[in-house]
């Protein structure tokens, strides 16, 4: 009988998805079978109520396979898990990282390593200090590779679990990172994305305590086949010299920052316990987009956070114009249990949702505007597949004839459609090219 290979479900961010391939590898080396794996998610209660609800779909889907459960949910809920009928096994963060655990579960079994009454095997998450153990090569789409140079969050937001989930922040050194940056630019790759939990916080427990600009621009001069860099989600308060440098002198780091914001009155930031005001989110967009003309921002805001006033709310709202905010991630504040947001009076439901529509549909106006701009312009465009591929700015462009999948592409922009841009032709662009 032909063995059945583990199938793994991933909910939450892309670090997650990253970590997921990361235990592919793992349990394929170990020879698991058999065996379903969820990687859950613990960024809103919402979060795990749909992590539940998936774990309980694969179970109908595979009554006879091994249930296992890991991920941030697992690991700040883990009897949460271990009380469903379905699961078998509940792993946490730092367990699901380690060739052991997987050694552990080869075959169809549960392992030696673990009691058959057991179903928990999460330790403290606090006391893991290694980040770069798993490193892969390669996760992505055939034309972009993500690598996970952080973990973890000194930070303590009010309304965020994630630190618990994640523990302490920890660096990969650079010297790794640039090796593995190599390999992938080595292996066709045309663009790379720094990934991490608080990506800004990068260097703060290595030697000599380096910067992430320190990093970008170590990168960048090491590996010069490198085409496009791009950083994910930065904290833009802690945004060092270097990495400003970076944006105003080089061209391969891409002109889009994702910003961990969170929301626009000063009070409300304050009772989040963020470490930035209003003024300084809408200095640093002004100073970045004077080094970078062509820069865009995404962020991430809470709608709806407890206190939360309608005249705060406003201040959130107006954000994205006085940020100049084009890409928004909106989230409706739910309320995490064991924080400190939790315990702080709610704001009602209906009064969440509704201020988290207003804020997506200000994003859908900012973006609708972004493309509209574009229109008869020319951009650098990677494909992601034969027919759409993203500008520097990271929108989405359409095509309507194939074009090489990971190549660079120059393209007329023709038009949009509220999503996406539409681009008519294209030809490839020289290596390294960026705009």
């Amino acid at each position: 009988m032909t063995a059945k290979p583990p199938v793994f479900a991933t909910l939450g961010c892309r670090l997650n998805a990253y970590e997921t391939e990361a235990m592919k590898a793992l349990a394929e080396a170990a020879g698991v079978e058999g065996a379903v794996v969820v990687n859950t998610c613990a960024v809103t209660a919402e979060a795990v109520r749909k992590a539940r609800q998936e774990i309980r779909r694969l179970r109908r889907e595979n009554p006879a396979a091994r249930l296992i459960v890991t991920g941030c949910a697992a690991q700040t809920e883990p009897e949460l898990f271990a009380a469903m009928d379905e699961v078998d096994l509940v792993v946490g963060n730092a367990e699901k990282m380690q060739p052991a655990t997987w050694a552990g579960l080869s075959g169809s079994g549960l392992g030696g390593f673990i009691g058959e009454t057991e179903k928990v095997r999460v330790d403290d998450i606090m006391s893991v200090t290694e980040t770069a153990g798993h490193l892969i090569d390669g996760f992505g789409t055939r034309s972009r590779a993500y690598v996970q140079v952080q973990n973890g969050c000194d930070h303590r937001c009010t309304f965020c679990i994630i630190p618990f989930g994640r523990g302490n922040s920890r660096s990969v050194p650079a010297g790794v990172v640039v090796e593995q940056i190599k390999r992938l630019v080595g292996a066709g790759y045309n663009e790379v994305v720094l990934t991490g939990v608080d990506l800004t916080s990068w260097g703060a427990d290595l030697p000599g305590t380096p910067r992430l600009g320190d990093l970008v621009m170590r990168i960048l001069k090491l590996v010069p086949d490198l085409a496009r860099l791009r950083i994910s989600s930065i904290d833009s308060i802690e945004a060092d010299e270097n990495l400003m440098q970076a944006i105003a002198t080089e061209p391969r780091l891409m002109p889009h920052l994702h910003l961990s914001l969170q929301h626009g009155d000063n009070l409300i930031l304050k009772r989040m316990k963020r470490r930035h005001a209003r003024e300084d989110a809408i200095a640093f967009a002004e100073e970045a987009r004077r080094l970078r003309p062509d820069m865009t921002f995404g962020a991430d805001i809470i709608a709806g956070f407890p206190t939360e006033t309608e005249a705060q709310f406003e201040n959130s709202l107006r954000l994205v114009d006085d940020c100049g905010l084009t890409w928004l991630h909106v989230f409706p504040y739910s309320p995490r249990k064991g924080t400190p947001a939790a315990r702080m009076p709610q704001v009602q439901v209906t009064a969440i949702r509704a201020r988290a529509a207003r804020l997506r549909a200000a994003g859908d106006t900012a973006v609708a505007a972004h493309l509209a701009a574009q229109v008869g312009q020319r951009h650098a465009v990677l494909m992601e597949s034969p027919r759409m591929g993203r500008t520097a700015q990271f929108a989405e462009v359409a095509f309507d004839t194939d074009q090489p999948e990971g190549a660079i592409v120059t393209a007329l922009v023709a038009g949009h459609d509220g999503r996406q841009l539409l681009a008519r032709s294209a030809a490839r662009s020289p290596m390294g090219a960026t705009n």
